[in-house]
């Protein structure tokens, strides 16, 4: 899972990078610190309280110094702080208020958009595939919920070509090993001509 998040944050060349953790930060903090190496970016990590703050640089070890730590409420903070800024924020599902994140984000969305990705999915009784936007549930770790706000077609991150590909994820599995491979397909829109 954390490779996945960190692959998913280098990919869309993120610079500023939100986690919101319910708890101490872990290994998917430690994803963004190196996606982060790759795109020259930032990491904001967001912890409920002091406690979890002293856990958290522990935890992390010398990446900690890579991380700025606010503490407090995540919703706010987005809301107050990162709402034009974050472009790429990761949200533990095991948080209370998750779904207000998700749409806090929404609301405060940057222009060029925002890639939100909510972890341990799977263990949460509300689920993020109902706030309103195209969400996909990927069955990596415990469940990834995968959106991606404020994107169109003339966004100039991504350029005029977004509106010609269809994407869509395919899993794999090996068979040997039973380890999950997760792939991204794109094909260009065709035209069927009947004859």
């Amino acid at each position: 899972m954390a490779e996945f998040i960190s692959a998913l944050a280098a990919g869309n060349n993120a610079q500023l990078m939100v986690v919101a953790c319910a708890g101490v930060a872990d290994s998917t903090t430690l994803a963004l610190v190196a996606a982060a190496h790759q795109t020259g970016g930032q990491v904001i990590c967001v912890v409920p309280g002091h406690e979890e703050l002293r856990a958290s640089k522990l935890a992390l070890g010398v990446a900690s110094h890579q991380v700025q730590f606010m503490v407090g409420e995540a919703q706010e903070l987005l809301l107050n702080q990162y709402d034009q800024a974050a472009d790429f924020v990761l949200i533990d599902c095991n948080l209370e208020n998750h779904e207000e994140i998700f749409r806090a984000v929404q609301e405060g969305r940057k222009q060029n958009g925002t890639v939100v990705v909510g972890y341990n999915a799977f263990s949460c009784r509300k689920s993020c595939l109902a706030c309103g936007s195209k969400t996909q549930l990927l069955p990596i770790g415990e469940g990834l919920l995968v959106t991606r706000f404020g994107i169109t077609e003339t966004s100039p991150k991504y350029g005029s070509r977004m509106g010609k590909f269809k994407s869509r994820w395919v899993v794999k599995v090996d068979k040997c090993t039973g380890e999950e491979h997760v792939f991204r397909v794109r094909s260009p829109h065709r035209k069927v001509i009947q004859a």
